[in-house]
């Protein structure tokens, strides 16, 4: 919930849409997951401030659990109320050499029953067992990752040093030099996703709104050499056609 949203960003985005419908829902819960809660919860009070300005009742809430020891009855559900799932570029760190570790994860999920669950993940296979393969498609991806960031930030922005530094670099370290359970960063493709996904009981969403998203990243007027593009029922977004993130839906 925090990765790169600080602020809440994408939530006051979603507050917004909401706000904006012919029927306006009378409240609105997010319940933020994670083993440290107490950054969720300085975003939570922004974020409940925010929804009442736009005539929504917000209730946040946190369970302080790592993906692995979740439990269902950890997230509190109501009758008649609609359950969506977000996950952003957490579940390849459940991605384990045994699978086991994510098949318990995705069955949790599936017990809850959510009405749609939205995955995005890194688009890449840097899950394989043998170093060369991995550090050959790091090089690849991170290549790409690095050209897009040359054209968006000057070279020496202090802003992007920290993005390489604390992010990527730490990445890129945990895909080629380590191995077992320390090598969290098992990033996959979106056909291999797919699959998981369809092993555990979900059943793909397609989603039809590859001409809106290219017309967002448009607006956003960020620089030239972002790409959108559908992959069965997927959105992919890459830099001069090197995938980099996949999103997919999925329900039960």
């Amino acid at each position: 919930m925090t990765l790169g949203l600080q602020q809440g960003h994408q939530w006051r985005e979603l507050v917004q849409c909401l706000a904006n419908q012919s029927r306006t829902p009378r409240r609105l819960r997010i319940t933020a997951v994670g083993p440290c809660v107490n950054q969720f919860v300085i975003i939570g009070k922004e974020l409940e401030a925010y929804a009442l300005e736009n005539g929504i009742n917000l209730e946040f809430s946190t369970v302080e659990s790592s993906l692995e020891t979740l439990k269902p009855e950890d997230i509190k559900t109501y009758k008649n109320e609609v359950l969506v799932i977000n996950s952003i570029l957490q579940l390849h760190c459940v991605v384990k050499e045994s699978r086991g570790a994510l098949n318990s994860v995705l069955k949790v999920i599936h017990e809850l029953s959510p009405k749609v669950l939205t995955l995005v993940e890194q688009d890449s296979n840097h899950n394989g067992p043998f170093f060369l393969g991995r550090f050959m498609e790091a090089l690849h991806y991170y290549s790409a990752i690095f050209d897009a960031l040359d054209a968006m930030l000057p070279k020496y922005d202090t802003k992007r040093a920290k993005i390489e530094q604390f992010y990527f670099a730490e990445e890129i370290k945990n895909i080629v030099s380590c191995e077992g359970p320390h090598r969290v960063e098992r990033h996959e493709r979106v056909d291999q996703w797919r699959r998981r996904m369809s092993r555990a009981g979900f059943q793909g969403a397609p989603i039809k709104l590859v001409t809106q998203a290219k017309q967002w990243l448009a607006k956003l007027e960020i620089c030239e050499g972002y790409t959108i593009v559908e992959d069965k029922g997927c959105l992919v977004l890459g830099w001069k056609s090197k995938p980099i993130v996949a999103v997919s839906c999925w329900k039960c």
